[in-house]
């Protein structure tokens, strides 16, 4: 079973993640890329959408309506918060380079209407989790407080050498309020560009088992199991995460045999 993918650039809109044509069934994932001048239009149709800016400017019109040069920063190594732009059923948006521009595009299936939004880098939340040498600064890009009712989208920048995502977790059970079923995407970058990382997943069933050497332009999906992260010494290790299922937010359990670890951390987070 390989739930592993990679994004050879090109420009356009490139979908990498299908419903129907991949593991998931509730989560899709594709990629944005332009030259200056270049347009792409898209149609949310049924499904709601985040935008991210990896990279570069954009012009974006949603219903009609343009904002310009959308975007921020240089590449996601430049700066841990990122533009983003939400877009619900029923629109259509275009995308023009103003200089070369990347976009990780995220989306889910949707029953409820809602408006779009322009989202800053500023209003993105960093914040440090877990502790070394399992620790990464997470950033909360879309989630219940933007006008998402299914999404929730984000990135992870790993300490070098570090685990993330430690002890390995799940959300695949109907569980709540401790657990929900939702699926997951990572798209991983790094710098300097030959870095990698080792994406694990495996279903507590024992179904399969898998690890994964992850370089720039992979991604992982997981429609189902634990999953754990860990980035090579010397380089910094990012991903992309983006979810959606049941919830909207949060709501996983550890591997119980790993359990232990979070005991751990809090100690050494008391000090």
């Amino acid at each position: 079973m390989n739930f592993k993918k990679s994004y050879r650039p090109a420009i356009g809109y490139t979908k990498l993640c299908e419903i129907g044509k991949c593991s998931l069934t509730q989560l899709e994932f594709g990629i944005i890329e332009l030259k200056k001048g270049d347009s792409v239009t898209l149609e949310t149709a049924g499904s709601e959408y985040a935008f991210v800016f990896l990279g570069g400017h954009a012009d974006v019109a949603i219903n009609g309506t343009e904002y310009k040069r959308v975007g921020g920063r240089a590449d996601v190594f430049a700066s841990k918060q990122a533009w983003s732009v939400y877009a619900g059923r029923g629109a259509t948006l275009r995308f023009t380079g103003c200089e070369h521009v990347k976009i990780a595009v995220c989306s889910t299936p949707t029953n409820e209407d809602t408006e779009p939004q322009v989202l800053p880098a500023e209003r993105v939340p960093v914040r440090l989790l877990g502790v070394k040498p399992w620790e990464r600064e997470t950033s909360f890009i879309i989630d219940g407080s933007t006008n998402a009712k299914r999404l929730t989208v984000g990135e992870a920048y790993i300490t070098p050498g570090n685990w993330a995502g430690f002890p390995p977790h799940k959300h695949d059970l109907d569980n709540m309020p401790h657990e929900s079923v939702l699926e997951e995407v990572y798209y991983f970058l790094f710098q300097p560009g030959q870095g990698f990382g080792v994406q694990c997943t495996y279903a507590a069933d024992g179904e399969f088992d898998e690890a994964y050497r992850v370089t720039s332009d992979d991604l992982v999906e997981f429609p189902r199991g634990y999953h754990t992260t860990v980035g090579a010494p010397g380089y910094n290790s990012y991903f992309l995460w983006l979810m959606a299922g049941q919830e909207q937010g949060f709501f996983r359990s550890n591997d119980p045999a790993h359990e232990w670890v979070s005991a751990v951390e809090n100690m050494l987070k008391k000090g």
